[in-house]
């Protein structure tokens, strides 16, 4: 099969011909129809996580159609069509055991822990646990779009997060992560605020929603813009992005009793992350994380994916093909862009 493989972090990428995975007992192979391009690819490909083992295929969010399945999986079958989250759980831990398959013990992750979705074929864990099916109506491109960035912000909102209606909601970084909050948090009742160093990026949080809009790149105190617009402070502020500078300023964003909510990467080759624990405690704050979502918590996000209330299509600005995916991968370094790039390996 083709393939985007890297030898070396930060090095440049290619497509090349690789051999083809095999199903485990307890897992599948699919079929890649499409796949998005995601900022913690580039974290992998940079070096920054620890699970990767060189020579390296990247890539976590998918969708596609099973092409084989191991002697111990019972719910699937060839021709099926499905999406993953990006945590594949075991099924059988403490954590899995309790509903938490997102922070499985011994979770696995296509792109990270092992070879992921930039390429024709992948191999998933532990299928019965972890596939989830694509009703026909979706298109590939739009579920792919939910397997990390969309499903992490619905269950960082709706689930973490605690959002209400009427409720100011800052969001700090407006890529596919931030951009799904956004429009999450605006179906559910919430006042937005939307912030990012993008005009492009604010324009398109003011189509999903977005009340109001910070240009991080020319406020001089953005935590202060965001209080003054939301007379008082947040009461949910997300950071999105995943930097010290948008830490800090999600959590001076909160009003009192308010709650940060981190979801961006923040790799350790930045150095330990100050969080200003003074308002933390001044304010009483609610420092929270949140890491993916459950694939047996699909359902309710689907059924508002479905009814039209979330519409995780429009998130989907650019579509390439492998052949340009180690440029796209490189340039996230530097422009990150606005929305979502999918990746269709077949085009």
């Amino acid at each position: 099969m083709r393939a985007v493989v890297f030898e070396r972090y930060g090095e440049p990428a290619e497509v090349r011909e690789v051999p083809d995975p095999r199903p485990a007992p307890h897992g599948v192979v699919v079929r890649v129809a499409a796949t998005g391009l995601c900022r913690s690819d580039w974290h992998g490909w940079q070096g920054h996580d620890p699970d990767i083992t060189l020579p390296h295929v990247p890539g976590h969010e998918l969708a596609g159609v099973v092409e084989a399945v191991g002697d111990r999986v019972t719910a699937w079958r060839p021709g099926d069509r499905v999406t993953v989250p990006f945590v594949c759980a075991c099924g059988t831990c403490a954590a899995c055991a309790a509903g938490d398959h997102q922070i499985c013990e011994r979770q696995t992750q296509p792109g990270f822990t092992h070879w992921g979705s930039f390429a024709q074929y992948v191999a998933l864990d532990h299928a019965d646990v972890n596939l989830v099916a694509v009703p026909e109506e979706l298109s590939f491109a739009t579920a792919a779009a939910l397997g990390c960035r969309f499903a992490t912000a619905f269950r960082a909102v709706v689930q973490q997060g605690r959002v209400a209606a009427g409720e100011w909601v800052a969001v700090h970084g407006c890529g596919g992560v931030g951009l799904s909050a956004v429009m999450i948090a605006a179906a559910a009742g919430a006042r937005v605020v939307a912030v990012d160093v993008s005009p492009q990026a604010l324009e398109l949080a003011r189509k999903f929603g977005a009340t109001e809009v910070v240009n991080a790149a020319a406020a001089d105190d953005t935590a202060a813009a965001v209080r003054e617009l939301t007379g008082g402070g947040a009461h949910l502020s997300l950071d999105a992005l995943g930097s010290p500078v948008t830490c800090a300023a999600s959590v001076n964003s909160l009003r009192r009793r308010g709650r940060h909510l981190q979801v961006g990467l923040l790799p350790s080759t930045d150095g330990t992350t100050p969080v200003p624990m003074a308002r933390v405690i001044a304010l009483e704050l609610e420092i929270l994380g949140s890491h993916g979502m459950a694939a047996h918590t699909y359902p309710g996000m689907l059924a508002l994916v479905r009814a039209g209330v979330l519409r995780p299509d429009l998130l989907v600005t650019s579509t390439i093909d492998l052949n340009a995916t180690p440029a796209a991968l490189a340039a996230m370094g530097t422009a990150p862009g606005a929305g979502v790039t999918v990746i269709e390996p077949w085009g």
